[in-house]
């Protein structure tokens, strides 16, 4: 009878390891062709535009040239791009990080008439294609004076523009029992006090989440800043990376646009692999509770 048992063990443990040798060699499969264009990508970006276009191909450069990296970053004023960047983006998560919390935190706590209906018509803004309000927003701008200006791209977040963000902090808030709220209240806490010092440590993966959408979003636009933007020391990354690769009339050199391609593309990767498990927590827990 022992010996049964532990020849049962025995297989179940070899069943379990060879189910988890399968699993990893099926997921390694999937992330190197996931990972395959942006090796690619780095490959191309050290060799010389000759050795780009040889046949075969070689996925190693010989010799890799590092340098194309700081001649790339040196070919056109990416300093001056990359501190408007990093201003816009700043600006941008901590506007919307604030405006839309707040909002959501009384979508989630406040009883008001009509608040269910406004919700409502806040989530159907979702459905209507940004299209759709870009010439009357960009007269208004107009009408304001401000094209030209960093401020269309970073004011807009102040009026908690995202309804998905808010949905999303709604519903991480609804998870929260009300009675840390009432307890607060108890022990003489205001509204605001009980926001910052009692709910906002509870929703710290939700608004890690909400810095990793809004970090992208604007640190990946494009039409915001070439609407929006008409001097050239007040160009973004991405609005210097079209005219570095030549517009729309000129060959760009590809070694050296594959090579800014991954300077800007760093930044994003860099920041999602640090903050992944609270991104992951963040969207996950989004939808245990109505």
């Amino acid at each position: 009878m022992v010996d049964i048992l532990h020849g049962y063990r025995q297989s179940n443990r070899i069943r379990n390891v060879t189910k988890k040798i399968i699993l990893y060699v099926i997921l390694s499969a999937i992330a190197i062709v996931i990972l395959m264009p942006f090796f690619w990508m780095l490959s191309t970006a050290l060799k010389s535009n000759a050795d780009i276009f040889a046949w075969p191909p070689d996925f190693f450069p010989k010799p890799a040239l590092w340098g194309n990296f700081a001649k790339a970053w040196h070919a056109m004023p990416f300093n001056i791009y990359l501190i408007n960047s990093i201003f816009i983006v700043v600006l941008g998560m901590v506007a919307e990080i604030t405006s839309e919390t707040l909002v959501a935190y009384g979508f989630a706590r406040f009883k008001f008439p009509g608040r269910d209906l406004i919700f409502f018509i806040l989530l159907s803004t979702m459905m209507l294609p940004f299209h759709v309000t870009l010439i009357p927003t960009y007269l208004i701008w107009q009408k304001l004076g401000l094209v030209g200006q960093f401020d269309p791209l970073v004011i807009r977040a102040w009026t908690a523009w995202g309804p998905f963000y808010i949905f999303l902090l709604r519903q991480f808030l609804m998870g929260i029992p009300v009675e840390l709220d009432e307890a607060a209240e108890i022990d003489g806490a205001t509204p605001l006090q009980t926001f910052v010092h009692v709910i906002l440590p509870q929703i710290k993966p939700a608004l890690l989440a909400i810095c990793i959408f809004a970090f992208r979003g604007y640190w990946n636009d494009f039409l915001g800043p070439v609407l929006y933007l008409n001097d050239m020391n007040k160009y973004t990354m991405t609005l210097g990376m079209y005219f570095f690769m030549g517009g729309v009339n000129e060959q760009p050199s590809w070694n050296y646009l594959m090579a800014m391609s991954i300077v800007i593309a760093l930044p994003m990767l860099i920041l999602f692999f640090i903050a992944q498990r609270y991104f992951i927590e963040g969207i996950t827990f989004t939808g245990l509770k109505d």
